[in-house]
Formats: C-alpha cells, sequence, structure tokens
C-alpha cells in the first residue's frame, strides 16, 4: 500500500496537547471508523468466528493499547495474517476438545497477551530478531497468497474449507459435484471487480474532481465501505433475485457481551494453545513494532518496544475479557490513521467509541450484508501485501536468504503457519551457525605510502615474507574454533618462512571461552613450528576478557594497538 505523501504534524504530549490535537483525532478517527467495519466483520469470517468477534476487537483492544502503548498512531485491531493465523490454532484445540471455536479464540487472545506481558517484564524484545528479514517476507506472501486462495470457495459459493493448499484440494475432491452459485459468484465476483475498480481509479478520479491529494487518497481508501453498502442494499430491496446468498448475520453488542469467559475452557485447551500462543504473539509484535516505527520516522517519534509489548499485551487480554480475538497493529488502518492526521493515541479512544455508536445504530442493517463480499474485501486486502520484488532481491543479494524466504512462503502454502515459521527459525539458526562456523577472513597487507591495511586479493599490498597478517572478520565463539586452529594452522604450515602471524582483530566483539581455549590451542601449534602468535586492534571489552583468561602467560607474542604498529615492530626478519 502506497504510503502517506505529505508532512505529518509532529506528535503532542501533556493533557493540554490532547485537548489542542481534539479536532484532528476525532476526523482521523471518523474516518479509522467507516474503514474498521468492514474489516472487523472480514477479519471475524477470516478467523472462522462470528462477527461479533471482530467488533469486539476493535472496541476494548483499541481502549487498553491507547492507555500502554507508545505509537501515537498505531490503530490496533484484527489483521488479516493474525487471523488466519488464529483460524489454523483454535480449529483444531476446539475440535479436540468439543468446545467453541470462539472460546478457544478467546483463550488463545489472553495467552497471547500474557506472553507480551511476561516478555515485557522480562525485557524480551530482542527475541523479534528470531523473525529475521527472510522468515519474515517468505511467511508474509505465503500467508496472504493462502489467505487469497482460501476467499476463493466463498466468492463462488462453495462448501469447500481449508487453509493450506492441500486442505482444500481435499475438500474439494471430497464433493466432487460441486457447482458453483449462481447468485453468490454474481454477488462475489462484482464486489470484487468493483473493489479493484475503486482502488484503482478512486484516488486519481477524485484528485481530478478538485480534491486535495491529501483527501483524495483518504477518500479512496474507504472505498469498501461503499461496495458494502451496496451490496446491503441489493440485498434487502431484491431478497428474491439473491436467494442463498450466505449473510453475515446479525451484529448486536448486546450478543457480544454475552459470551462464555475464557477461564470456563478446559486446562487441556490452554495447554494446547501454549505454543501457538508464541507464535502468533512473535509474528503479532514484528508485525506491529514494524507498522509503529515506520510511521514514527515519519514524525520523530520515538516508539519505545517495552512499551510496544504492554500496549499489545493489555490489548489482547482485553480481547479476550471482552468476547474478541486475538489483536495487534494493523498497516492498512494505521496508515489511514496517519494520513488522516492523528496527533495522540486518544485518537484511538475515539475510534472504538465511534465504532460502538455504529454498531449499537447499525448492526441491525449488517445481517444483510453477503459473506461473499467479505470475502471480496479480504481477496484484494491480502493481494496488497503479496511483493514478489523481495524474492528476487533476496536471491540475487545471498542465495541462501532467497532460498530460505522461499522455503518459508512454500511451507505457508503446503504445510500451514505453525511449521512455516518453525521451519523458517530452524533455517535461520542454522544459516547463522553456518556463518559463524565459517567466519570470513583475510590475509591483509599494507597499501605502499599508507598505514592501512586492507586484503592480498583486492588490492595491490606490500608484504613481508617472514610476517603473516590475518584480518578476523567474526567473534570467535564455540561454532568456529575448530575453524580457528585448523585453517590458520594450515595456512602457516604453507608458509615454510614465516615467523610471525598477526590476528588483526577490530570486528571480534566477543571472545567465549571456547574462542579463548581456540587462541590457546593455535598459540601452542604455532610455537611448537617456531611461529609467534601476535594480536593487533583488540576492542576494549575483548582485551579485558582475555587479560583475564591469562593472556600475558599464555601468548607468545604482543598485543598491538594497531597493525600499523604491529608492522613497524615485525619488519625485522
Amino acid at each position: 500500500m502506497n504510503t502517506a505523501t505529505f508532512t505529518a504534524t509532529p506528535p503532542l504530549k501533556g493533557w493540554s496537547a490532547y485537548k489542542q490535537a481534539l479536532p484532528e483525532d476525532v476526523l482521523a478517527a471518523l474516518i479509522v471508523t467507516v474503514l474498521l467495519v468492514p474489516q472487523s466483520l472480514a477479519y471475524a469470517l477470516l478467523a472462522g468466528l462470528p462477527p461479533i468477534a471482530g467488533v469486539m476487537a476493535s472496541l476494548l483492544p483499541i481502549v487498553a493499547y491507547a492507555l500502554l502503548g507508545s505509537s501515537s498512531t498505531l490503530a490496533v485491531g484484527p489483521v488479516a495474517v493474525l487471523a488466519m493465523l488464529t483460524a489454523q490454532a483454535i480449529g483444531p484445540v476446539a475440535q479436540a476438545h468439543g468446545v467453541s471455536a470462539s472460546l478457544v479464540a478467546l483463550v488463545l487472545s489472553v495467552e497471547i497477551g500474557v506472553v507480551f506481558l511476561i516478555a515485557a517484564a522480562l525485557r524480551l524484545d530482542v527475541l523479534a530478531a528470531l523473525l529475521s528479514a527472510p522468515v519474515l517476507h517468505g511467511f508474509v506472501n505465503g500467508a496472504s497468497l493462502a489467505i487469497a486462495l482460501a476467499q476463493v470457495p466463498a466468492l463462488l459459493g462453495l462448501p469447500i474449507k481449508g487453509n493450506t493448499l492441500p486442505e482444500l484440494w481435499a475438500s474439494a475432491q471430497a464433493q466432487p459435484s460441486l457447482q458453483p452459485h449462481a447468485a453468490t459468484l454474481l454477488m462475489g465476483g462484482s464486489a470484487l471487480l468493483l473493489l479493484w475498480a475503486l482502488r484503482r481509479w478512486a484516488t486519481p478520479g477524485l484528485k481530478a474532481l478538485g480534491l486535495t491529494p491529501r483527501a483524495a487518497q483518504l477518500w479512496g481508501r474507504m472505498a469498501p465501505m461503499l461496495v458494502v453498502t451496496a451490496s446491503i442494499a441489493s440485498i434487502m430491496l431484491a431478497p428474491q433475485a439473491w436467494t442463498g446468498v450466505a449473510l453475515a448475520g446479525a451484529i448486536s453488542l448486546g450478543d457480544g457481551l454475552q459470551f462464555a469467559p475464557p477461564w470456563q475452557a478446559p486446562l487441556a485447551v490452554w495447554q494446547d494453545l501454549f505454543t501457538p500462543a508464541l507464535l502468533l504473539g512473535l509474528v503479532a509484535y514484528v508485525e506491529s513494532l514494524a507498522v509503529a516505527e515506520s510511521l514514527a520516522a515519519r514524525r520523530g517519534e520515538a516508539i519505545s518496544p517495552r512499551r510496544e509489548l504492554l500496549g499489545l499485551g493489555a490489548a489482547n487480554v482485553a480481547a479476550g475479557l471482552s468476547g474478541a480475538m486475538p489483536v495487534t497493529g494493523g498497516f492498512s488502518r494505521s496508515i489511514v490513521n496517519f494520513d488522516a492526521g492523528a496527533r495522540t493515541r486518544f485518537a484511538g479512544l475515539w475510534t472504538a467509541l465511534f465504532l460502538g455508536v455504529a454498531m449499537a445504530t447499525l448492526g441491525g442493517y449488517l445481517a444483510a450484508l453477503p459473506k461473499a463480499v467479505l470475502a471480496a474485501t479480504i481477496f484484494l486486502a491480502v493481494l496488497s501485501l503479496v511483493d514478489l520484488h523481495h524474492f528476487s532481491t533476496a536471491w540475487r543479494y545471498h542465495r541462501l536468504e532467497g532460498g530460505l524466504m522461499i522455503s518459508v512462503a512454500l511451507a505457508t502454502l503446503f504445510l500451514g503457519v505453525e511449521p512455516a515459521l518453525a521451519l523458517g527459525v530452524l533455517l535461520s539458526i542454522v544459516l547463522l551457525l553456518q556463518r559463524t562456523a565459517r567466519p570470513h577472513w583475510a590475509e591483509v597487507g599494507r597499501l605502499p605510502g599508507t598505514e592501512v591495511f586492507r586484503n592480498v586479493r583486492r588490492h595491490q599490498v606490500e608484504t613481508l615474507p617472514h610476517l603473516l597478517q590475518v584480518r578476523v572478520d567474526e567473534s570467535l565463539v564455540f561454532t568456529n574454533t575448530r575453524w580457528l586452529a585448523d585453517t590458520l594452522g594450515q595456512l602457516v604450515q604453507q608458509r615454510t618462512a614465516v615467523r610471525h602471524l598477526v590476528l588483526m582483530m577490530p570486528a571480534v566483539n566477543f571472545i567465549d571461552l571456547s574462542g579463548l581455549e581456540g587462541l590457546q590451542k593455535l598459540n601452542d601449534e604455532l610455537r611448537q613450528r617456531g611461529v609467534t602468535l601476535h594480536l593487533s586492534e583488540l576492542k576494549g571489552p575483548v582485551a579485558d576478557r582475555l587479560k583475564a583468561g591469562g593472556l600475558e602467560q599464555w601468548l607468545t607474542g604482543r598485543v598491538f594497538l594497531t597493525e600499523a604498529e604491529a608492522w613497524h615492530a615485525l619488519q625485522a626478519p
């Protein structure tokens, strides 16, 4: 989705600032509410839950985040990828224990919230790094394609269910005589075509009519509500023409408050959802933090990762206690909130208020909303998240990381979310271990007439036959201890004239106990060959650790402040 092209007003602080920002916050809330109505219903449908679960996810969770979060523009609520994850997590558990999917969703929301709150208390926001860029891009693209494909049966009026390609295929094979429902196909196809046309031409058309670029962009993004209104009007004005078209059903805030609380779920349900809660929480946090930080960067606003954990944790606990599905920060709503001029988190409070009023007054009309229209809304929304450019960039940049991205995307499509994420994290760790196990190193020499040392394979440099200078470009840890002794030992063995080996270590940020023992082993092997080991350009913390490990007792050579100092000191054979 295209981002804003105007300079946003800087964020405000303090109660007087909230009053000053009131007009902008109220306007932004009104605009976001219009977008939120169809999204809330559509994402509840995607999660396999009643529409009211999506509505409730856009009420109290927003309030909870506003009280504890750190972003002034992040719009919290149900989102497409998290909705699909929710569907895959709650379905098997609900079936296994004979409880409703709605109750399982409430338990999942609370568990995700607790995971966030514990992570905030333990300052574990760094765990977001487990989802590396290849894993995240592969997962988002794969999940978006899976979500889009899963909407096709609803657009055709076919009772085919599934979240992965094998599940959809098996469901279709089990019902070989199925035929598309003509009225549903007409409704869903018309909505899909109209939504696509409005997405492509609404903003340029409004600009041509004289609206400012900002106003045209905002009104253009509210196009789904026009399609929703038109479909409801069609059903209400000509119900006979649309016989057999599945409808969303009546939505009442009163019904939303009548739900079984999560603590009524069996203990086994809580236990079975523990792992999914961890995975969903990780995905939700990474997605939300990325949105919050990208918008904050345009305002010069500081985002606190720990406060984001607190805000999202409170939002999900509030969701579980109010009959809602899991929530996180949504990209499309946050962009609209930002573009509309929201200046404080109070805009979220106004959004919740307006949505509550809208549901209380218009909920009855939404009973005539066709599910095919919601499927069309989801279909186009998630396809906008598919970006194949990431794959080509990753493949050109590093084949292994490109392969990782493709593997995660395919695993999401064919195996499901949990196996795909587990595979992605596992392969990321394998790649990390592979890189640290065989760290980059280079023999260096002096650029003539300077005190600069560079790779002998890339530059015309001066070298000395009795002096071997090697730059190590990775921390020395347990994964590469064997490499250290084997590779450098073989290198010295090939250079019979070498009497001094200098390890240039400006890129070494850490040496663990295994790395220390590896250096000691290398030192002992070199001493037996009549070669002296020296170190240069050690960072302060690294030098302190080596000294604590008895460096002065076991090192045969010296520690030089710079490589140039080593060059001059060891020039003589």
